[in-house]
């Protein structure tokens, strides 16, 4: 195993694996460091824009081969459960996590990438190079992404400062079998949290919530929390009494924050939701990650032909970052405290509902245009 790639991709989510494909498609060598294997499940909303289907495809990862649920409609709903529907303005497409982080790995290998299963414990960055050691080995680079996820041991490591902040939010999720619209991406707000529904291959529903602790730890059991107040949404009551679960207990993360973080700390470039994380209203997190790593991967490429500096790499990255994504972010999160103030909630589903109109324009916020294949560079 080379053990001084030319780039070090830390995290095995959409962002690190897509970013292997991109990077070892162009002649680097990559490799990427999971501490889990392959397949599994995550904690996610497994909807995505059809945005990022141009780059995908240019990656030769073309994802209609697991049969993804084609998506074309939202619904949504506040804790009064009459949802306000309207055409997605790109559509998108549902497929679990389960699937598309397995096929993306093999689609990485396929392309030169080495995926190793390690947990990294520490990074060091020294006269210009990265030391990155994990339990086994240490590893050497020029060059690390970081696309660790929502929350790691390494942002503890290098005292990342949203970090050192307690979250209010923790995230549960399951698989169901039973009755939803397969064209359908559903959001719907509840007392304390937000819930996502929509189809994945297999006529699967996926069912992801985002619940505030302060409500959570009332009940004993994630059950009685759905029962005593996921279901005072009529319309999440509605869905979960008509569906069966088909995981052995719902997957669970917690200390799920949105406080700001940097695209770039200690020199390393960070993707996906390591850089940032959207709201879950907006259902879009999982396109960004898989653009971020596209802005990533095409500025390394430039560093690597020796056309930028470090600090240029850095520096435009961030920049990218924030023209991209940063709109998106505080969008959402404005929504989010929109939808937890009582006296806001009421006046703006009776504004939807009247103009119909206005909720694809608020999609369009939180969402960008189809992702141009052309390096952003150019």
């Amino acid at each position: 195993m080379e053990r001084n790639p030319d780039v070090l991709i830390i995290g095995g989510g959409l962002a690190g694996l897509t970013a292997g494909i991109h990077l070892s498609k162009k002649g680097l060598s990559v490799t990427l460091i999971e501490k889990s294997g392959y397949p599994k499940h995550k904690v996610c909303g497994e909807y995505i824009s059809n945005e990022i289907l141009p780059y995908l495809k240019w990656l030769g990862a073309d994802v209609a081969g697991l049969n993804p649920i084609s998506i074309s409609k939202f619904e949504f709903s506040s804790v009064s459960g009459h949802p306000v529907t309207a055409q997605l303005p790109l559509g998108g497409f549902g497929v679990s996590r389960y699937a598309l982080d397995n096929y993306l790995c093999e689609k990485a290998r396929e392309s030169g990438c080495k995926v190793i299963s390690a947990e990294v414990t520490g990074i060091n960055f020294i006269d210009d190079k990265f030391y990155v050691e994990t339990s086994g080995a240490i590893y050497t680079s020029k060059i690390v992404l970081g696309a660790f996820g929502k929350r790691s041991n390494l942002d503890k490591e290098m005292n990342r400062e949203f970090i050192q902040k307690k979250s209010p939010w923790l995230a549960v999720k399951a698989h169901y079998k039973g009755k939803f619209p397969d064209d359908t991406v559903g959001l719907h707000n509840f007392p304390g949290g937000y819930c996502g529904v929509s189809k994945v291959e297999n006529g699967a529903i996926n069912i992801c919530y985002l619940a505030s602790y302060t409500t959570f730890k009332k009940y004993k059991s994630i059950e009685e929390y759905q029962k005593g107040q996921v279901y005072k949404n009529p319309r999440l009551k509605e869905i979960f009494e008509n569906a069966k679960i088909l995981f052995e207990k719902p997957l669970t993360i917690s200390q799920v924050s949105f406080d700001k973080k940097l695209p770039v700390e200690n020199n390393i470039l960070m993707m996906g939701d390591t850089a940032g994380l959207i709201h879950p209203l907006c259902g879009n997190g999982m396109a960004m990650a898989i653009h971020s790593a596209k802005i990533a991967s095409e500025l390394v490429m430039l560093y690597a032909e020796g056309a930028i500096s470090r600090e240029e790499l850095e520096k435009r990255y961030a920049a990218a970052w924030k023209t991209q994504f940063s709109k998106r972010i505080r969008t959402g999160r404005l929504l989010g405290k929109a939808l937890e103030n009582k006296m806001l909630t009421r006046p703006l589903m009776d504004m939807m509902a009247l103009f119909p109109s206005l909720l694809p324009k608020i999609i369009k916020q939180t969402h960008g245009k189809p992702v141009n294949i052309a390096s952003e560079w150019e």
